[in-house]
């Protein structure tokens, strides 16, 4: 990190909040990603500041996380459901292995009903967003369950430095409004947000997604040193187009919009209470934050379309309720010699998810018939040490060790899967980084990670669905996960990392939501590279350009094969954005989002899908705004998402084996007006 910067952000730490808040703007202003060197604990680790966040063009909230290198980020049903995210070779369904947090609140739901690690961020608001840090692989220890492949961080703004007035419209139905601002209250400030959203998208069965969102945040002090309270609110309701079969679609039978059951959809619900408090001395700093989350869902899915039931159809629910409470605190001390420094932090987490769910058979959203329905307590401590110490100008280390022991009641309808089980596990990490020489830093990271598995599978022992005996699985799922990397900014205004990593998974376990059962995979093992560059070509050009590519496959021998299905091979992202002197800005993105194999043998394959979205904006004046934005410019006709299994259309004699996709939008724009005030 340059002197400027280094400056700029101690300022920033310990100048009273107003001033320090028009110092981070400076600070974000001046470069799209923070310099990394003498910072960062291994290649794959960064910030994204507001300013890249800005200009980036987000089809929904949760697109945000795609400003994390080689991380795609998709959907297969209606707006209002988490999205599907994909990293380092894992389709991760809807969160699994991804660790997501927003504002020090943990967005990962375990043991829910449609998918463990759910991660709906459609309670998102992208212009209180003031930094994404990134991190993958399981090297640090303050990160704990669903990190193995990554973890992403979105902070919040304690105070805007202009309030926000902003109107959008749309085609396919998009309109938004958005008013936030914040104000001196007594010895702090006030912050507020309001949002409300409604879109339609390009299906045949309109989405009506529509959402209305709320934040009131109260804060003292400084960044460093103050605390603050915030409450958020998030309802929203939708229709679902859920992804289709190719043979409908090749047939003539359906078009890419249309939908089969049109009666899929949901609602979702989040409220939350959290807080903050940090101080930071010469030698100690110390930080707590706690929370509490209530959320529910009502999720109506059918996939199959009438294979099960031909009468009634497949369609079927998974609401899920449920309150989480957690604490979060960490304790560091600081300690400086003649040759370097050291900084020794220990931690503790504790989290309860208290959780009502079910699965039920439905027609027309009307319950037909049971498979299971559960009331789960999980309860989990996690406590870690680390000691990240600078031996030398070239030589600096960081080594944790984390503890986490799992508790798992269950009281089920069927007595038979009712039960309690617990496990603990110890997770050891270590990074090594020598440099920089000439704005150079080389990475070796190596550690232990895991995922929790659903809680109803570690006590199951009967298939609900069909009554037959189940075998429970282990509760805690280890990974390892190995690392080299280096990071540059020898040559002026450009910034470089490469990494080379492996990473294994004991059993790639998981509860099957749509079943009400659980499926054991094999161990698995990933082998990746990923190459991230930033220039600044001049003062108003900026260049980023990602590339990943990662082999995964399962571990021992299988007459079915070894590859793992939906599993990421090959992304890349090339962005280009501008800044001049005038009125005008805007940036252009191009997103490729490789094949995948779709079944073991890999006799099955997706296409690739290529996204181009762009932005246009004009400065009215000091504090006026307008936007263009637009979405799948070149209006290709790509899957935002494929998989392959067995399905019955109404009138077919007998299920046929076939791709099922959901289509990317069609190409569509938005217009937005900003007032600052």
């Amino acid at each position: 990190m340059t002197p400027r910067y280094l400056s700029l952000l101690l300022a920033a730490l310990f100048l009273p909040a107003a001033h320090a808040d028009d110092i981070f703007q400076r600070v974000l202003v001046d470069g799209s990603r923070l310099n990394q060197l003498g910072v960062a604990d291994s290649a794959n680790a960064g910030s994204v500041t507001q300013k890249q966040l800005d200009a980036r063009t987000s089809y929904r909230p949760g697109e945000l996380l795609e400003a994390v290198p080689g991380l795609i980020v998709s959907q297969h049903s209606g707006e209002g459901k988490a999205n599907q995210f994909y990293l380092r070779g894992f389709n991760l369904d809807h969160g699994t292995d991804l660790r997501t947090t927003v504002d020090e609140m943990p967005v990962n739901q375990r043991s829910h009903g449609h998918g463990q690690g759910w991660t709906d961020l459609n309670f998102l608001i992208p212009e209180l967003a003031m930094r994404l840090d990134y991190k993958k692989g399981p090297y640090s220890a303050a990160q704990g369950d669903f990190s193995s492949a990554g973890a992403a961080s979105v902070i919040y703004a304690n105070r805007l430095t202009q309030g926000i007035a902003s109107v959008g419209i749309g085609q396919n139905g998009f309109r938004r409004a958005l008013l936030a601002d914040s104000f001196d209250a007594g010895d702090g400030s006030l912050l507020y947000a309001l949002e409300a959203q409604h879109s339609d998208g390009p299906f045949t069965q309109p989405d009506r997604y529509r959402k209305l969102n709320g934040v009131l945040r109260y804060s003292e002090g400084y960044a460093n040193n103050g605390y603050n309270v915030t409450a958020m609110a998030y309802d929203a309701s939708w229709n679902a187009t859920d992804q289709i079969p190719l043979r409908a679609v090749q047939d003539g039978t359906l078009g890419r919009f249309d939908a089969i059951d049109t009666s899929d959809g949901g609602k979702a619900q989040r409220y939350s209470l959290s807080g903050a408090w940090r101080q930071t001395t010469d030698d100690v700093s110390s930080r707590v934050s706690a929370y509490v989350i209530a959320n529910r869902l009502a999720l109506f899915s059918n996939f199959t379309y009438a294979m099960e039931d031909p009468g009634n159809g497949d369609q079927f629910a998974q609401p899920d309720r449920r309150v989480t409470a957690g604490l979060d605190a960490s304790h560091t001390w600081h300690r400086h010699t003649d040759r370097g420094s050291s900084d020794t932090t220990i931690g503790l987490q504790l989290q309860n998810d208290n959780i009502h769910n079910g699965l039920y058979n439905t027609r027309q959203r009307q319950i037909v018939s049971s498979t299971r329905q559960d009331h789960i307590v999980e309860s989990s401590i996690g406590v870690y040490g680390e000691n990240s110490t600078r031996w030398s100008r070239w030589l600096r280390t960081v080594a944790g060790l984390r503890a986490d022991a799992y508790r798992f009641d269950v009281r089920s309808d069927r007595a038979a899967n009712s039960g309690e089980a617990s496990d603990h596990l110890l997770s050891p990490s270590l990074s090594v980084i020598a440099g920089p020489w000439r704005d150079t830093e080389a990475y070796i990271n190596i550690g232990n990670g895991f995922h929790s598995n659903d809680a109803r599978g570690t006590t199951i022992t009967v298939d609900p669905k069909t009554g037959e005996a189940a075998d429970k699985v282990t509760p805690l799922v280890r990974s390892r996960g190995l690392e080299l990397g280096l990071r540059s900014a020898a040559i002026a205004g450009l910034q470089t990392s490469l990494s080379l990593y492996r990473l294994d998974f004991d059993s790639e376990l998981l509860f099957i939501g749509d079943a009400g059962a659980t499926e054991a995979g094999r161990p698995s093992r990933r082998y990746g590279i990923e190459f991230s560059s930033y220039y600044k070509a001049a003062s108003w050009l900026s260049l980023d350009l990602d590339l990943a590519y990662a082999r995964a496959r399962s571990r021992g021998s299988d007459p079915a094969g070894d590859y793992i299905p939906g599993a990421i091979e090959g992304v890349a992202q090339l962005a280009m954005t501008v800044t001049p002197s005038g009125p005008w800005s805007g940036s252009l993105r191009l997103r490729y989002f490789g094949p995948r194999p779709l079944i073991e043998d890999n006799s099955v394959r997706s296409a690739a899908s290529v996204g181009l979205n762009g932005r246009i904006a004009y400065q009215v004046d000091k504090t006026l705004r307008v936007e263009l934005e637009g979405y799948n410019l070149a209006n290709r006709r790509d899957s935002a998402i494929d998989y392959y299994y067995a399905s019955r259309l109404p009138g077919e004699a007998q299920p046929v084996d076939d791709i099922h996709f959901h289509p990317v939008e069609s190409r569509s724009l938005r217009l937005t007006l900003v007032k600052n005030f």
